[in-house]
């Protein structure tokens, strides 16, 4: 990973005095860009959006056929996303920050990239569908995790804007969401040309199948949620030094409890078996929303030609 780890445990271990509950299935992430010149690194941060930007745009099998062609593969993805993306709009810096989910998910979790959602998309125009990202944990050589992400690019995350953070993971968490998801894993191909071992893609495959009901992979199933944000701490600094990991790290914690205690009261009387779902919070600060955003946009511009 090229960022640097601030926080990453069990919600538990972090807060052993907590009253609330469920909180054994919830995991803290907190990451951090560095700083030269006493900026912060935004061609760093840019250039990892663009390193793996083919996970989320492209097709396994594209992927793989443009295997050494660095600038066919921008090209490539770059014309499966939206050419503007205004202020106003709806969606507006969504793709960049699930490019940098799938980016997390390769680099930091050693997970699969089983549907590439930007690729998936039905038009080119639109926001990706259902979860923010899909992929598969290998547990060893006969078993595995299913991850369904969510991805947002905040300019905050007080209090006022988490309720929807929970909201779009309760919906994501729906029965019906769940059953499209595993449909589109297992009737894509990406899995088979993912999972080296014939028989474990297969067991995925048939774990998956609509037959079965949902309530038998809930063990199974984590939600990362990335909170990528404005951060008027990174802003504010010119180094990265201990007090600035320090300032971070507190703050990160006091939104991630935060955002846990809304989850529960909103989630753990109405998601079934919530208690056996995994959830991972992953905060990632950033001092200019709309300068990041601006600046993807005239790159997904370029390479579209």
């Amino acid at each position: 990973m090229d960022f640097e780890i601030l926080v990453d445990d069990h919600y538990l271990k972090i807060f052993s005095d907590t009253t609330l509950t469920p909180v054994d299935n919830k995991k803290v992430l907190s990451l951090a860009n560095d700083f030269e010149d006493e900026k912060w690194r935004y061609e760093k941060f840019e250039n990892f959006i663009w390193d793996n930007i083919a996970l989320t745009a492209l097709s396994a099998q594209e992927r793989e056929k443009l295997t050494g062609q660095s600038r066919s593969t921008l090209r490539e993805s770059a014309k499966n996303l939206r050419l503007t993306d205004k202020a106003g709009d709806i969606g507006q810096g969504s793709e960049l920050a699930e490019i940098v989910l799938y980016g997390i998910m390769h680099h930091h979790y050693g997970a699969l990239p089983v549907v590439p959602k930007i690729f998936y998309k039905q038009n080119v125009q639109d926001n990706a569908k259902g979860a923010d990202s899909v992929h598969v944990i290998l547990e060893g050589d006969d078993d595995f995790s299913l991850w369904f992400g969510e991805a947002k690019f905040f300019n905050s995350i007080e209090d006022a804007r988490l309720p929807a953070v929970v909201k779009s993971v309760g919906n994501s968490l729906d029965t019906a969401k769940l059953k499209k998801e595993n449909s589109i894993i297992t009737n894509a191909s990406d899995i088979d040309r993912l999972v080296a071992n014939p028989v474990l893609a297969a067991k995925i495959k048939d774990a998956l199948a609509a037959k079965n009901s949902i309530d038998q992979i809930k063990p199974k199933i984590h939600v990362p949620i990335l909170l990528l944000h404005e951060c008027s701490i990174t802003a504010s600094t010119k180094e990265m030094n201990d007090a600035y990991r320090e300032s971070v790290r507190k703050y990160h914690l006091g939104r991630a409890s935060a955002y846990f205690e809304k989850q529960i009261a909103a989630l753990s009387g109405t998601v079934a078996k919530y208690a056996e779902i995994k959830f991972h919070i992953i905060l990632f600060p950033i001092p200019d929303r709309e300068k990041l955003i601006e600046q993807f946009s005239k790159e997904v511009a370029f390479h579209k030609g």
